[in-house]
């Protein structure tokens, strides 16, 4: 699972900034959108929609932001627009799988997008289920965390249902079951835990690792993915030596 923590730790720093921030919030709002327009505006009787706006929370979206979505997706402010949810497949550097999620209102430019920018960096669209028996979906829980105290509050997670942990440049990425992850967080919480994210997320049962040069070209091929204006999250089964992620982050 290193290659996922290794990722998803430069995404949250990275979309701490503000030139990130924008986009953010605009892929969160989708989401709860599309999450409200299926299983109704209530939270508590919404569990996709309840995560939505954990996780538009955690990124310190706006609440005003967050209750614009939520009515425009229960029809209390709706302008007619249909989102899709596509989920596509394809390979990038070094034959690493990838998964994109999607929302889109056009999906001949979604296509098009992915296509154009998988082929540039070497890779390529893989066809439907190709690369997603790769990956298995899990809830994931980022906390900020001292690395002394990170195996104490491993357990805790542990003992409140967790399956796995791994620990990340001050971070600790804690895995479970979809179904366990809300408790796992509310346990969390008890113990004051600084979280910084909680989601579902497609992790792979293996990882592979990419020497320096492909390890950098994947990076920044997973990083153009998900400046995509159609898609919502980028998994991969890539792994990254220390020295390329050094390099990426510098520039």
């Amino acid at each position: 699972m290193s290659g996922h923590s290794k990722w998803s730790t430069i995404k949250h720093k990275k979309a701490a900034t503000d030139a990130k921030r924008g986009k953010l919030f605009t892929k969160l709002s989708k989401e709860i959108i599309v999450a409200a327009k299926q299983g109704g505006g209530d939270p508590e009787m919404n569990f996709r929609l309840r995560m939505a706006i954990q996780i538009a929370k955690d990124a310190n979206m706006p609440a005003d932001n967050i209750d614009r979505a939520v009515k425009k997706g229960s029809g209390e402010s709706s302008d007619g627009e249909v989102m899709l949810e596509i989920t596509y497949e394809g390979y990038g550097p070094g034959g690493v799988g990838i998964m994109l999620e999607t929302l889109t209102d056009n999906k001949n430019r979604t296509v098009s997008d992915i296509r154009s920018t998988l082929t540039r960096a070497g890779g390529n669209m893989a066809e439907s289920g190709a690369v997603a028996w790769q990956f298995e979906q899990k809830g994931v829980i980022v906390v900020d965390v001292p690395e002394e105290e990170a195996e104490d509050m491993a357990l805790i997670a542990i003992d409140a249902g967790a399956d796995d942990f791994e620990t990340y440049d001050g971070t600790l990425h804690i895995y479970s079951e979809p179904g366990s992850l809300e408790g796992i967080r509310t346990t969390l919480n008890q113990s004051e835990a600084e979280i910084s994210s909680t989601e579902l997320s497609l992790i792979p049962s293996s990882t592979i690792m990419l020497e320096s040069s492909k390890a950098i070209q994947t990076l920044r091929l997973l990083d153009t993915l998900e400046e995509l204006e159609d898609v919502q999250k980028v998994y991969s089964n890539a792994d990254f030596p220390e020295d390329a992620l050094v390099t990426f982050q510098a520039g």
